[in-house]
């Protein structure tokens, strides 16, 4: 790749002008090599290694061997990160670092560098963003991206500049708490998978504490290959085996917390189903969740609201520190709440709801067809485009899905509306937003994938005066004053905080512990047969 608006030599001539130059003495040669062989466009290398060189004078970076040693270390422990450092040929690096560069043909001394350099350029974009682009898996997908070529050459100074390559490397990646407990796992989880496959668990009734089943014993070996037992409750060695007694209850509950599962000690299928997951499968899984977590890392720097998907939890961080957390109800598997990246508008206090086309389409024109009070049920009328009300008599409900619906159906303001009395509005053009609910005994679920891809809140109005951010004008008395007048109004956020929808199958609970989550929408799948195929 040439660089734009550089002229356009020959390599043989950039070569011979810098072998007369040097008067015999390659290695003084070598930056005027790499000029030429950059302007001449003969190597195929990047813009981000053009650019590279072109900061640094051309001056070489491999001409020692130990330095090409750390950087067959930092492509090992790519191991480390859940990447595969097969791709990175670490034998054929190793060959380059046995060579003597000055016995080497000018050309091939230029290959060689732009070989290493950009092997070292690749390494650290994979470690810091990762090696999926996720746009290709998601057409919502608009996370901040990766560096352009610029902003990756300054970082490739940075790290060749300083006393270790391989520490340097390393600090590319994410300096989460997150991304560190996945590492830690990817470790535990691969010592356990060369173990080989752990005991299944036969499916059957529920078992709960207490009981004696057949099925205890494996429920017993499973446990104890992970490593239940050894020297906490005396899980292996029960007087009666196939009894279900509470030091197994405890280790279940202990297994259901990392699964993601209500710790209730009740062994019913999802549970049997957690437990059968083996451990070369757990492996996959965090090898997944670090490549997610490297996707959106430098959009988790500063001040932002977590709404982590498949925890069914929102976070709020301040200046590092945590500052609101809420249970969250979360799309349904047919209608998915998307990973996106967003930032709340402003409220809308005792919010009016436009019915969604889908909605529409799936929900109310079905339901109306089945039960013509479903629009006064609940408090819903329909307008058409320009507000005008519309007698629901004159329309044609059987026929309306297929014929196209004109109208517009809104459902009336209050805390008895599907929004609740407080959205939160945000930017992206899908209607996906946070909003209050009038369902909230849906929050004491375990597992909370109810809604049409919208976030529910439980604690909206606690977020509204954080976003808010006047103590003197909005206390909770005037804000519930505001909401209980009933009247619809947006008022503007003092805050404006990046808004994640993120969405993990493993991470950490409430109390900062390790687990793995129930992969609700089915998307493990495609992230690691992506980050598995062969480098393009």
């Amino acid at each position: 790749m040439a660089v734009i608006g550089a002229p356009q030599t020959t390599l043989a001539v950039g070569v011979a002008a810098a072998d007369g130059a040097a008067a015999g003495q390659p290695a003084a040669a070598l930056p005027a090599l790499i000029e030429a062989g950059l302007l001449a466009g003969a190597y195929d290398v990047d813009e981000t290694v053009q650019i590279f060189y072109r900061q640094r004078g051309f001056q070489p970076v491999w001409n020692r061997p130990e330095r090409i040693h750390e950087l067959i270390a930092a492509v090992e422990a790519l191991r480390d990160h859940g990447l595969d450092p097969s791709e990175f040929e670490a034998d054929g690096l190793r060959a380059e670092a046995s060579l003597s560069v000055a016995a080497l043909p000018p050309e091939r001394q230029v290959e060689r560098e732009l070989r290493l350099t950009g092997t070292l350029a690749r390494l650290v974009q994979q470690i810091r963003f990762g090696r999926v682009d996720p746009r290709g898996l998601y057409r919502m997908w608009n996370f901040s991206v990766p560096e352009q070529a610029f902003e990756r050459a300054l970082r490739l100074s940075g790290v060749v500049d300083g006393p270790s390559l391989q520490a340097a490397v390393e600090a590319q990646a994410p300096d989460l708490p997150l991304y560190r407990e996945l590492r830690a796992a990817l470790q535990q989880y691969r010592a356990l998978a060369a173990l080989g496959d752990w005991p299944k668990v036969p499916g059957g009734a529920t078992l709960r504490p207490g009981e004696r089943s057949a099925r205890v014993p494996a429920v017993r070996a499973r446990l104890a290959a992970e490593g239940e037992g050894e020297g906490d409750d005396g899980l292996v060695g029960s007087d009666d085996p196939a009894r279900y007694d509470d030091a197994l209850a405890r280790a279940v509950m202990r297994f259901q917390q990392r699964a993601g599962l209500a710790p209730d000690a009740a062994i019913g299928r999802q549970t049997v189903d957690a437990l059968n997951i083996g451990p070369a499968q757990r492996v996959d899984q965090i090898r997944v969740n670090l490549e997610r977590l490297r996707w959106v890392a430098q959009d988790m720097q500063g001040d932002h609201l977590l709404v982590d998907i498949t925890a069914y939890h929102a976070h709020l961080w301040l200046g590092g520190l945590p500052a609101w957390s809420s249970r969250v109800i979360v799309g349904k598997s047919a209608r998915a709440t998307p990973a996106l990246l967003d930032s709340v508008q402003h409220l809308v206090f005792n919010p009016k709801w436009v019915v969604p086309p889908t909605i529409l389409r799936e929900d109310v024109i079905p339901g109306v067809v089945r039960n013509p009070e479903y629009l006064t049920d609940h408090r819903m009328r329909v307008v058409d485009r320009s507000g005008q009300a519309v007698d629901p008599a004159l329309i044609d409900w059987q026929n309306a899905r297929r014929s196209g619906f004109p109208y517009m159906i809104v459902q009336a303001s209050g805390a008895d509306g599907s929004l609740g009395r407080i959205k939160f509005s945000l930017a992206n053009p899908y209607s996906i937003y946070l909003h209050d609910t009038n369902a909230r005994s849906l929050f004491r679920r375990d597992m909370r994938a109810l809604s049409s891809g919208c976030v529910r809140l439980e604690k909206p109005q606690e977020l509204a005066l954080i976003l808010l951010d006047d103590a003197a004008r909005w206390t909770p008395e005037a804000l519930e004053a505001a909401l209980a007048g009933g009247k619809t109004r947006s008022v503007p956020v003092a805050r404006e905080i990046p808004v994640l929808l993120h969405y993990a199958t493993a991470g950490l609970d409430e109390e900062g512990r390790f687990q793995f989550r129930p992969d609700i929408y089915d998307r493990d799948a495609a992230v690691l047969a992506a980050l598995n195929a062969a480098p393009r």
